[in-house]
């Protein structure tokens, strides 16, 4: 992108300070810079990588503050942040205090839509957000839109700057757009085609202060909504936040669910995806959009994803053969609920990507016999709730990480009978995992999946979840192919 692709008087010699050296912050200095704004890029870290990113941006002309993530420069008139910096962060509290309003990514990219040539209006976004799922659904609902012959991408959380979509050479006909409750504190203008929310579990507590408060961000999405408002069936709170938001006349809520539908929802009959929605006289008629064995993998919380990418798509105005396409076409991401081995008749899954209860509950329920490794870093969580679910499916538990004595003593409360091995503490990386897979192997009788579910984040013993995903299916292949074999 260059400068000369970008004009905005609203921006030009604007004071901007950016919060954050990430992939977002970089992104939104880039864009204000070439509007024209005079940016300082503000980040409480230092190292040689941030130092590296902070040299680029200044060859452009950026100012970059590192080791200040709390003062505002004199003459600040909007802050625009990364995602992962905290409502309460000092930066904030000195905007607020000078009356200098916070956007975030989506805030700014949504402001810098452009209208599609021959229509005079911007693309519309397609959202999604919920606790899990995310990513797996946007990415399945492009793959419909592309189906149905449109210019689309995925973007936003799930790694493509939403900013970078809004300001392509080409514009995309329609956004399928991931959104994290982070990204929703700080988009007030945000306002969505159609979107859905999966479903809400506690995370983030710490970010967010309470449950209260992560759920109302996340219900910030149905704000404004123009055709759609989808959600789960198997979870009220998601109702709720339909009932709770302010949309636009003639909006509509529609739910989705893995029982037969009833008019106005999404469902499964007979083994088929069907819509009683967008069809007419949906009091007596249903449009069939699939069967199960379309979905990759058909485990009962990615059916549900399915279904909630359908009635995205059918919002806006999909036909249905594009819907199976679409869904026959998608394939997963690595890390999620990805079968990456067999060893001796026990099938190792690979759903590092489960970091917090509720989506290892998803997986837990896809598996019978399981040997469960789980364990890493809780963010707060308690893990009661998911052993109580899970405690019939278990054949034996080994448990790694930092806040393993959390999972040990749920497994001591509602699964006593259920054997539980800890991994040595101390270990790190490959070493730690080899270990792992080792003894979940002797734990396992033919016919068992030893699933790699953690219910935590990583970061205690690997890079991130996708390392950790990486080191476990490099493990299984060891073991099914051991050194001088």
């Amino acid at each position: 992108m260059t400068n000369s692709q970008l004009t905005n008087p609203q921006f030009t010699d604007l004071p901007v300070v950016v919060a954050g050296l990430g992939v977002s912050g970089i992104s939104a200095a880039r864009v204000l810079h070439g509007l024209g704004a005079r940016v300082t890029v503000v980040d409480g870290g230092s190292g040689p990588g941030l130092a590296a990113r902070a040299a680029e941006l200044e060859a452009h002309g950026v100012t970059v503050r590192l080791g200040d993530g709390a003062s505002l420069p004199e003459g600040t008139e909007l802050v625009v942040t990364s995602p992962g910096w905290a409502p309460d962060s000092p930066l904030f509290a000195a905007a607020g205090a000078a009356g200098v309003p916070v956007w975030g990514d989506v805030e700014l990219a949504w402001r810098l839509r452009k209208p599609l040539p021959g229509t005079g209006e911007p693309a519309p976004w397609l959202a999604v957000t919920g606790t899990n799922g995310k990513t797996t659904t946007v990415q399945m609902l492009a793959s419909i839109l592309t189906a149905a012959g449109k210019r689309t991408a995925a973007v936003g959380n799930v790694g493509v700057s939403v900013l970078d979509a809004v300001l392509a050479e080409e514009p995309y006909d329609v956004l399928a757009v991931e959104l994290s409750s982070y990204q929703l504190h700080w988009a007030p203008s945000l306002r969505p085609h159609s979107a859905a929310v999966l479903n809400l579990a506690p995370d983030h507590l710490d970010w967010h202060g309470s449950m209260e408060a992560y759920a109302a961000d996340k219900g910030r999405i149905y704000e404004g909504n123009q055709v759609a408002c989808v959600y789960n069936l198997a979870d009220p709170a998601t109702e709720a936040l339909v009932m709770a938001a302010d949309v636009e006349e003639g909006c509509r809520a529609i739910g989705f669910g893995l029982g037969a539908p009833s008019p106005s929802n999404f469902g499964v009959v007979d083994g088929l995806l069907v819509d009683r929605a967008f069809v007419a006289d949906r009091a007596k008629n249903a449009a069939e959009l699939g069967a199960i064995e379309d979905v990759n993998p058909p485990a009962p919380h990615n059916i549900a994803n399915a279904l909630a990418a359908a009635a995205l798509a059918r919002a806006y105005g999909v036909d249905t053969k594009a819907v199976r396409e679409g869904l026959r076409a998608f394939r997963p991401d690595a890390h999620r609920i990805a079968e990456v081995g067999v060893v001796r008749e026990v099938t190792y899954v690979d759903d590092s990507k489960a970091t917090n209860t509720h989506a290892a509950a998803a997986s837990l329920a896809a598996f019978r016999p399981v040997v469960w490794i789980a364990g890493g870093l809780a963010k707060g969580a308690t893990f009661d709730d998911l052993v109580q679910g899970a405690a019939e499916r278990l054949r034996a538990v080994v448990l790694i990480g930092q806040d393993r004595a959390l999972i040990r003593e749920a497994l001591e409360r509602h699964a006593p009978d259920v054997p539980v091995i800890e991994a040595a503490e101390g270990q790190t990386g490959a070493v730690a995992m080899a270990e792992v897979v080792r003894t979940a192997a002797s734990l396992a009788r033919s016919g068992d999946t030893v699933l790699l579910a953690p219910a935590c984040a990583s970061m205690d013993m690997f890079t991130n979840y996708g390392e950790r995903g990486d080191l476990f299916a490099a493990a299984v292949r060891e073991l099914a192919n051991p050194p001088g074999s």
